[in-house]
């Protein structure tokens, strides 16, 4: 069994009318390399006529970002070209490598008629020989994700990068990061082995779970050590996950704001390549 270091409770961290807790970093845990940060807005339910998402045009580089759609929507640009909208069930993996100015914002639908919405984002880091690759951005709806069941259909695991058995998540990652967002009914439970030298990343969206003998209840992020390999979880009641897995880069991470580097004067020159434009222009 993999043994669990400490349980934490997310961070209660408000964004204007924006219900958010975040997992990661707190007082407790700054990251778990290479996972390195976790907004998890909502549930919330909006009126009619709303502002929506307050994350209009801002920059990155250096890492990457999973969000994983809920309820709700969002709708993306960036200056490498992406654009799209993508509803509840769906997720966005975006590179931002050498730098990109990006918006994350609800669609014109949403904003109009308002409605339930629950939005998570995960950060990974990029290592040193990947911060400046070429920015890129995927968009997936719920039916372009592969979904492996087991205990009879008591568990789902929607797979979006790496593999979960045979199964292959549509995404390649350039770091071998495995992705799984998991369903589990009542009573339902699933076992799964990851190598002792691999970092887990486990966070309790929904409900109530018995993961290697301790209970993580909802908005609470699993610390696993590096003894062990086996993870056995039982849902204690309906209940929903983030589960991945990598290996650490065990590189030094100096993040300032939108910019996650491995020094600070790589901080330095990000600020200036996104003053100086080199990270595109928003129209």
């Amino acid at each position: 069994m993999r043994k669990i270091k400490k349980i934490h409770k997310a961070a209660y961290a408000p964004m204007d009318d924006l219900v958010t807790y975040r997992a990661m970093p707190t007082r407790e845990v700054e990251y778990i390399d290479p996972f390195l940060f976790l907004n998890h807005h909502g549930p919330q339910v909006y009126k009619p006529g709303n502002r929506g998402l307050p994350f209009g045009p801002h920059p990155h580089r250096g890492f990457e970002t999973l969000t994983f759609i809920l309820e709700g929507d969002i709708m993306h640009q960036d200056t490498g070209g992406g654009k799209d909208v993508i509803e509840a069930g769906g997720v966005q993996w975006m590179t931002a490598g050498r730098g990109l100015i990006h918006a994350e914002v609800s669609s014109e639908k949403f904003k109009k008629e308002g409605g339930p919405l629950e939005i998570l984002q995960l950060w990974f880091n990029l290592p040193a020989k990947y911060k400046l690759v070429e920015p890129s951005y995927v968009g997936l709806q719920q039916d372009k994700i592969p979904t492996v069941t087991e205990d009879n259909g008591k568990v789902r695991a929607n797979i979006i990068s790496g593999k979960w058995g045979d199964t292959e998540g549509p995404i390649p990652s350039l770091s071998d990061i495995h992705m799984a967002s998991v369903t589990l009914q009542q009573g339902g439970s699933f076992t799964t082995s990851v190598d002792a030298a691999r970092n887990v990343f486990f966070y309790v969206v929904r409900g109530a779970v018995k993961v290697n003998g301790e209970t993580a209840e909802k908005l609470h992020l699993v610390e696993f050590s590096n003894e062990g390999n086996e993870i056995k979880v039982e849902a204690l009641e309906d209940s929903y996950l983030l589960f991945g897995h990598a290996m650490p880069f065990n590189e030094p991470v100096v993040a300032h704001g939108p910019f996650v580097m491995n020094t600070e004067q790589e901080i330095q020159e990000a600020f200036r390549d996104y003053q100086a434009g080199k990270m595109g222009s928003w129209e």
